[in-house]
Formats: structure tokens, C-alpha cells, sequence
């Protein structure tokens, strides 16, 4: 009897979901260096015991107006998304009689951070870790296989990341055919006009590109409001092969924000949950190729930070890796921050062959997300930037994180604007400009999430794939991102300009509109969905219905291109507002 016991104890299982195929065309080129010593985030389940576990609290929630809605305390949330400190201490316990050195635990985030030497922690999780190359992607640690925990930890570890650093995430915008120009030949242009509570731009050096502000204007953003009192998290990921490099130089957004638009630089704050931080590389074609994030990075910052100039940004750096990613989510929505919106600009497809994303991963991901919502935390994720098949070689697929039934996915479209004063929208549609190798929104049809019952008020078609199934559909709503019509922003250099786009526009556009609704409402609007796929289906947002991106073509209402539509700020900050929509969808 008592030998028997000893196995069970001792018994070894496999984490649902952790399995992880091989690389294609990574090449093995030895074992990880077992004396090495390397960082393992354990993420334990939600308190089992914990009070309003059901989903009933969240639908309630979201279908409620901003100014209705009672989010949870820190106090309310942890114990109601946090961990068991009693797990915590079990998975603890374990670390410590396998010689990792426990370094964090936290009930808020369910975590238990350790450090040890690889041989001891691929002994403690019954994992092989492998060194490769990749032709594209650059050197790695790799595993293949699952990951394994002790009988008795089995069901409370839901997730461990870190073992293995494949690249995880692209980021998602587009560079036009142009070539960049110098700044100083707008500056006489940019005395700062006032133009109610707003800036006059200089007219775009690039005919058909529009500065950030600007295009706020076309969609109406509330003009009271400048996004005062909201923190803002922009997602930043750098610090893997082949160029780890990614970040800003302030003197090149003071050089944006304040000698060419004539206002304020935002207040900036890094916070570095893993990798080098803030690191600037030149965002030259070959550095991008080879993987510096920098452009995409002065994207971000310049779009936030002209459309929704007091609010306050918050870079939060991590790597591009499954650690990367989940613990970023997790010290964004449960630090001291007070985060109201994140904004996420990269992406892989959900179903990615080369592996990047476990189930595992996208498990813990998605409860993330679900934990954000309960705080309300905006969150808006890019759809991706080429179409239906989302760089994948065959088939239709959906970007991860966009897919998420928890966040906000934004897609993108080609906006023309009219010659008249002020300018208006001439003409908006699904951007697909694949054909000029300029790339296309992505959106369809989940492989992974059903459709969640927000969706129940639109027809999501079947998924373009075999066996044809309906899952959750992508994107939610979307913004300019065709380059030839993007946001004129600054190079890192700070010199030049130039035009960009791709969804990596979009929903930073969409984060400065959740934050000027959120001031100007007095109140986070959180999770959306509910309300804009229920009450506010129609006449609210911009609806697109002229053309495709590739195995899905856009129509009336909700489609996989553009969603339900781009934004018209005004009419959606008076429907939060609890105006009546009713006339306005009669009258549009």
C-alpha cells in the first residue's frame, strides 16, 4: 500500500493544452545548456471557491450603459479572478523541492514566478529544451511535446510559459509604396491654429494619407474631449532573434507632437515586464525585415498620442514570446496603473502551423481578457494585416488575440476624404490592396472560440475552411489602415514622415476614441460587444459594405471584413450616453 502511494504522489500528467509541435524548417542545433538559468511563469486556475464564478455577473454587466456598470474593487476582483493563496503555496511548495527559487507569487495574477537551472526545471516539468535556428525567425529555445506537473498539482496549474521562446506575434502595419519626407519643410504650416478645442494639422505631404487628428475629425470623435484622465497601455514587443530591437526616441515625438502638430508631448511612462525595454533600432527596411518593432512602436505612439493627447500613455515592454504575452496581459489589468484601455497591435493567426500559440496559451490569454472586462478595461486588438489567409499558405484564418470573444477586433478599410472645408468622408471600404503587394484586413471565422451570444444578433457565415462550422466572428469594427490612406506619423528619426497603416492604425484609433468617450462619459466603457452587437447594431457605427479581403466579402450590417462598421464618435458617445438610437438608425 504504501508503495502505491508513492507513485501517485510522484505520478507525472500532462497539461491540457501545452502540446507543441516542431518549428517547420527550424533546425536543431543542440541541447539547452543544462546549468543555464532561466525564468518560469505557473499559472495557477481561478480560485475555485471564489463568489460569482458563473458568467451571469459578466453579461449582466455589458449590457448595461458605462455610467450603470459597478466594476470590481481590486479586493472584489482578486477574489473573484484571482488565485487560492492556498494553490499558490501548493505550487510554491513544489518549486522549492525541485530547486527553483520561487522570485513572485501573486494572488491577482495567479502566478508564481520561479528561477532555476534548465536541467533542474526540465526535470520539474518533464520537458526537453532544445536550442534551433530558423532561416527567418533567428535562434530560439524550443520544446516539443507537453508539459507535464505532478498528480497533485494537476487541474491547479493551468498554464507554464517560458520553457519555450519561438517567436510569438507580428506586428501588424504596413508601410505605403513612398518614400519618407523631411519634416522641416511642413514647419511653416504648424503654428498651432486653434480649431475649436482642437489643433489645425498641417495638410498631409502625402496626397490621400491624413495626420491622426484629422481623421478623428472625419469619424467625429467628441470634440469635448481630449482623453484627460485615462491611462493608456500600449503594447510593445521587442528582445527576440534575429533584431531584438524595438522602442522610441523622445526627441523624435517631441520633434511630432510639438514643432509639427503645435501641441504637447503626452506624459510617457515604460513599464518593463520583460526584455530590454525601451531599445530604438534604426527602422530601416532590413532591420524590420529582421524583426526591429520600432516602427510599428512610433505607429502606436504618435496615433495615441495626437487623437487623445491627455491621456497618458503607458508602454508597457515585453518579449515576443508566450511569456511575453501573458505575463504583459496580467501586469497591465492588475497593477497600481489604473489602466482603462489597452491597445494591442500584433498578433499570429489562432491556429498557427508554426506553433506559436498552445492552447494553453490562449486559454490563459483569453481569462485575461474575461478578468479585464470585470475591471473595465477596453481592450482592442489588431485583426491582422493580409486578409482572409492571414499569412498562413492555405485556407482562411483569424488573427489571435483579435479572436478573442473578450476583446475588441478592429479591421480595416481605405477612407477618401472629400475637398470640401471642413473635409468629410467622401467614400470608405474594406481595405484590400493585396494586389499592390499593400496588403488587406484581416477577419472571418474562429477556429478555436465558438460564437459567443453577443454575435446572435448578426449572421456570422460559416467559416470559409472544411467542415464549414460558425465560430466566433472577426473583426468587431474597424478604422482606416490601407497605407495609401493611413496616418502620416514620425520616423524614429525624428526627421521624417511618413505614411502608415495596416490594423496596427486601426485599433490604436480606436483605443484614443474608447478614451475620449471614457472622459467624457465619466465612465469606462470596458467591454463593448454587448452593446454595439445588441442596442446599437445599427445607426451608430459607419457601416461598410463594399468589398472583400479575400474569402469574405463585406455587405449590409455585420460582415468578416469590417465588422459593424468605423466609427462616428458623436453618435456613439450619445448612444453610451443613453440618448436614443432609435431615431438615429431610422434616420441613417
Amino acid at each position: 500500500m504504501k508503495h502505491t502511494n508513492t507513485k501517485k504522489l510522484t505520478e507525472m500528467i500532462a497539461i491540457p493544452g501545452s502540446d507543441r509541435p516542431a518549428v517547420p524548417q527550424a533546425k536543431l542545433i543542440r541541447k539547452s545548456d543544462a546549468g543555464s538559468q532561466i525564468k518560469v511563469s505557473i499559472y495557477a486556475r481561478q480560485n475555485p471557491a471564489a463568489p460569482g464564478k458563473s458568467p451571469a455577473p459578466l453579461d449582466e454587466l455589458s449590457s448595461q450603459l458605462p455610467a450603470e456598470r459597478n466594476y470590481l474593487s481590486d479586493d472584489e476582483f482578486n477574489s473573484t479572478f484571482g488565485a487560492d493563496p492556498a494553490d499558490l503555496d501548493k505550487i510554491a511548495a513544489w518549486a522549492k523541492a525541485s530547486k527553483l527559487k520561487v522570485l513572485d507569487r501573486s494572488v491577482a495574477k495567479r502566478r508564481v514566478l520561479v528561477e532555476g537551472k534548465i536541467g533542474d526545471i526540465s526535470k520539474a516539468f518533464n520537458v526537453q529544451l532544445n536550442e534551433y535556428e530558423h532561416p527567418e525567425t533567428g535562434r530560439f529555445r524550443g520544446r516539443v511535446g507537453q508539459i507535464h506537473v505532478p498528480a497533485d498539482l494537476f487541474g491547479i496549474v493551468q498554464g507554464v510559459f517560458g520553457l519555450d521562446t519561438r517567436l510569438v506575434g507580428r506586428p501588424r502595419f504596413r508601410r505605403g509604396n513612398v518614400q519618407p519626407l523631411d519634416f522641416e519643410t511642413l514647419r511653416s504650416n504648424v503654428k498651432g491654429k486653434a480649431r475649436g478645442a482642437a489643433l489645425a494639422s498641417p495638410a498631409s505631404p502625402f496626397p490621400g494619407a491624413f495626420f491622426p487628428r484629422d481623421v478623428a475629425q472625419l469619424y467625429n470623435y467628441p470634440s469635448t474631449s481630449s482623453g484627460s484622465g485615462q491611462n493608456v497601455a500600449i503594447f510593445a514587443f521587442n528582445g527576440t532573434t534575429p533584431d531584438p530591437r524595438g522602442g522610441y526616441k523622445l526627441s523624435a515625438l517631441q520633434n511630432y507632437f510639438e514643432k509639427l502638430l503645435g501641441g504637447k508631448t503626452p506624459t510617457i511612462t515604460d513599464v518593463v515586464v520583460q526584455g530590454p525595454g525601451n531599445d530604438p533600432g534604426p527602422d530601416t527596411q532590413a532591420s524590420s525585415r529582421r524583426g526591429d518593432a520600432t516602427g510599428e512602436v512610433m505607429l502606436d505612439m504618435c496615433v495615441v498620442g495626437s487623437v487623445a493627447p491627455e491621456a497618458k500613455i503607458f508602454m508597457y515592454f515585453t518579449e515576443f514570446t508566450s511569456q511575453g504575452w501573458v505575463d504583459a496581459l496580467h501586469q497591465a489589468i492588475t497593477d497600481k496603473n489604473q489602466i482603462s484601455v489597452i491597445s494591442i497591435s500584433y498578433g499570429n493567426p489562432e491556429d498557427d502551423p508554426q506553433g506559436a500559440w498552445t492552447l494553453m496559451g490562449v486559454q490563459v490569454v483569453n481569462q485575461a481578457f474575461q478578468a479585464a472586462a470585470a475591471k473595465g478595461i477596453t481592450i482592442c486588438c489588431a485583426s491582422g494585416d493580409d486578409g482572409s489567409s492571414d499569412q498562413v499558405a492555405s485556407g482562411a484564418h483569424v488573427d489571435f488575440p483579435a479572436s478573442s470573444p473578450f476583446v475588441l477586433g478592429v479591421g480595416g478599410t481605405k477612407l477618401v476624404a472629400s475637398n470640401s472645408t471642413p473635409p468629410a468622408i467622401a467614400s470608405e471600404t474594406v481595405w484590400n490592396e493585396t494586389l499592390q503587394n499593400e496588403g488587406a484586413t484581416g477577419g472571418g471565422v474562429s477556429a478555436v472560440f465558438t460564437k459567443p451570444p453577443y454575435q446572435n444578433t448578426v449572421s456570422v457565415p460559416p467559416s470559409a475552411n472544411p467542415p464549414h462550422k460558425i465560430g466566433r466572428g472577426v473583426p468587431d469594427v474597424a478604422a482606416v489602415a490601407d497605407p495609401v490612406t493611413g496616418v502620416v506619423v514620425m520616423r524614429v528619426d525624428g526627421k521624417h514622415l511618413e505614411p502608415i497603416g495596416g490594423t496596427s492604425a486601426a485599433a490604436p484609433l480606436w483605443a484614443s476614441l474608447i478614451a475620449r468617450l471614457n472622459q467624457g462619459l465619466n465612465a469606462r466603457c470596458g467591454f463593448l460587444n454587448a452593446l454595439l452587437y445588441g442596442r446599437f447594431s445599427s445607426g451608430v457605427l459607419r457601416d461598410i459594405t463594399v468589398g472583400n479581403n479575400g474569402a469574405y466579402v463585406a455587405g449590409p450590417g455585420w460582415d468578416p471584413c469590417t465588422g459593424l462598421g468605423s466609427p462616428n464618435g458623436d453618435q456613439l458617445f450619445q448612444a453610451l450616453s443613453g440618448a436614443s438610437v432609435q431615431a438615429k438608425a431610422a434616420g441613417g
